[in-house]
């Protein structure tokens, strides 16, 4: 994986960059050393090198027991509890695979993440020949939207399986020791894994939140946690300022901000990085806007949205800037075919591979938008394996924390996360909420 941050660093002063460093350093002794803000949810740091083979081992075997008895695995989990263990199945996925007859792989969906009825209707409708099994995530197991799923499908599971082999497909990820999650799963006999209470949602992905969903799914977990690990010591304290893609990231993004660029916009061109993108915006959003700052994380798919918000972005307030997930390296090879009566106006492409047609809308796009006024960073992964998304991942993650702090947040808590929380269960009229409901009333 690499930077390129000069289509970005045109439009700051000289040398802002390099100036910065003293900054981005304190930042990073403050983020190692554990002495800033939420230094207890610090867990994910050195995470990647502290995995053991066994753990690894343990998460594969539970994901064969899935495996060898599903065709459905239900991923019921909200936010950080799903939105990794998504980006990385789908990055890697056969776009097409669960429709086909004969499948490799269990089909993998989502729920725990929205109150639709009508979602959840058609999904228990959809299970009900199946033979599926639930990995239900979270810490608590009290969150309104996983936990109303995981009561429903664990019923439809009980039900359709019987409560035996219910209790061989059903799986928790939850705390070690509280929380509904945990006492559901040692009543009926779960197997468990534990979310270290020292990892915050968004930056789980590499523990058994992630790992398990992405091992269920068929993919190498070793060579994701083998990615993160050679990331992590990338962009380890001891590295140069300048070769440490993390803090450099960090900077310019910061120094951006602070020049009126408050809109990042992360771009990709392969389809199957929308929900890496949705993970993404998760993290910098939810760590860095508080106390009235950071950055808006947005993002599109390109070139799709290049005919949606591609006027936006050429010509709008010039209040943003984009980082792209450029992908050297295709999987698979599709050239475009000659037409006798080329109606099309395409057999310029004739003989061309079809990636070389998406690097060029690429290119052309990059230099039309930095003639615009919009600057561009450059994030280069060869190609979408498991190593090089946990690569991806973890370069993310130690960005964030060091932007965090840059900018003069806590970078791992939520407060403002609570606020529609605390309405929801007044206007449902949940115990104890009896003043929250009155105030609200007063206001309606």
């Amino acid at each position: 994986m690499k930077l390129n941050i000069a289509k970005a660093e045109q439009f700051l002063q000289a040398g802002a960059v390099a100036a910065y460093e003293p900054q981005v350093k304190a930042a990073m002794e403050t983020l190692e050393k554990g002495t800033g803000a939420g230094n207890d949810f610090l867990g994910w740091l050195h995470l990647p090198s502290s995995i053991t083979a066994e753990h690894l081992a343990d998460l594969k075997a539970t994901a064969q027991v899935l495996r060898e008895n599903c065709e459905v695995v239900i991923v019921a989990g909200i936010g950080g509890s799903y939105l990794g263990a998504r980006a990385v199945i789908e990055a890697l996925s056969n776009t097409f695979e669960w429709l086909k007859e004969k499948k490799e792989n269990p089909v993998i969906i989502y729920a725990g993440n929205n109150i639709g009825e009508d979602y959840l209707a058609e999904l228990t409708e959809f299970l009900k020949d199946k033979k599926f099994g639930v990995i239900n995530i979270s810490k608590s197991g009290t969150t309104t939207e996983t936990a109303l799923a995981f009561r429903l499908l664990k019923k439809q599971c009980e039900d359709q399986r019987g409560k035996e082999m219910a209790r061989k497909v059903i799986v928790a990820v939850t705390d070690a020791k509280k929380g509904a999650a945990r006492v559901t799963a040692d009543k009926e006999g779960y197997k468990s894994f534990i979310i270290p209470d020292n990892v915050g949602g968004r930056f789980s992905v590499l523990t058994p939140v992630g790992l398990l969903p992405i091992a269920v799914a068929g993919y190498d977990i070793e060579q994701l946690v083998q990615g993160a690990r050679d990331m992590e010591a990338e962009t380890a304290e001891g590295v140069p300022f300048m070769e440490n893609p993390s803090a450099v990231y960090a900077a310019v993004r910061n120094l951006l901000y602070a020049d009126g660029k408050k809109i990042e916009i992360l771009v990709n061109y392969q389809p199957k990085l929308h929900y890496m993108m949705e993970w993404w915006k998760q993290l910098y959003g939810e760590s860095e806007g508080k106390d009235g700052k950071g950055i808006f994380p947005a993002s599109v798919d390109f070139s799709t949205d290049l005919h949606s918000m591609g006027q936006w972005i050429q010509e709008g307030e010039r209040s943003i800037f984009e980082t792209v997930i450029s992908v050297e390296k295709a999987n698979k090879t599709l050239t475009v075919p000659s037409d006798e009566e080329n109606l099309d106006g395409l057999n310029f492409l004739a003989g061309k591979r079809v990636d070389e047609v998406n690097k060029m809308a690429e290119l052309g796009t990059q230099l039309a938008h930095v003639d615009g006024g919009v600057p561009n960073l450059r994030i280069t992964v060869p190609q979408l394996d498991e190593y090089n998304i946990g690569q991806l991942i973890y370069f993310f993650e130690k960005a964030c924390g060091i932007s965090g702090y840059l900018l003069g947040v806590n970078p791992f808590n939520q407060p403002g996360v609570e606020a529609y929380k605390k309405n929801m269960f007044a206007l449902l009229g949940k115990p104890g909420y009896e003043e929250e409901t009155k105030a609200i009333q007063a206001k309606l």
